[in-house]
């Protein structure tokens, strides 16, 4: 086998997401097009009386949900990228109710952000950003973890949620 073989044989499996498809880039990529889309078309679909304090208050949300999350797994000495092999399985923190509280988080950023600029083309967008995120990311990473931690992550999955 050649060298170069060898190894991207090894990497795919020493990391949950080698891809292409990042998750912050998929976010990023619904919330910019979202933006696009209210640019042409500007439709509001909350009354404009709520739209900042709800908007304002779910993307603190979603903020305070981020760094939990991140600040566990510093503490679990996991890291954060999923192009970085997982050193272990969370159960802590917001990682109790939820299997995926970072992606929960940036859904409901952009649902913050929607919200607070009262966009309905940026709420639109996070419909395939979560279809992404639940029928290819997740997934893939699932895998990884079910293979990486045969006996850990199949409990650790039976007892806490997907996303919430």
């Amino acid at each position: 086998m050649p060298p170069d073989a060898s190894r991207l044989e090894t990497s795919t499996t020493d990391a949950a997401n080698l891809g292409l498809v990042r998750p912050p880039i998929i976010y990023l990529g619904a919330i910019a097009l979202g933006l696009l889309i209210h640019s042409a078309w500007p439709a509001r679909f909350v009354p404009p009386a709520l739209s900042t304090a709800l908007g304002a208050v779910l993307t603190l949300l979603a903020v305070g949900l981020f760094v939990a999350a991140v600040r566990t797994f510093g503490a679990a000495g996991t890291p954060v990228p999923g192009d970085q092999p997982t050193t272990a399985i969370v159960r802590t923190g917001p990682y109790r109710y939820s299997r995926n509280p970072i992606y929960l988080a940036f859904s409901l950023f952009q649902l913050g952000l929607s919200v607070w600029i009262n966009s309905l083309g940026v709420l639109i967008t996070l419909v395939p950003a979560v279809a992404v995120m639940a029928f290819v990311v997740i997934p893939r990473e699932e895998r990884y973890l079910e293979a990486r931690f045969p006996s850990e992550y199949g409990s650790y999955r039976a007892a806490v949620r997907r996303w919430f």
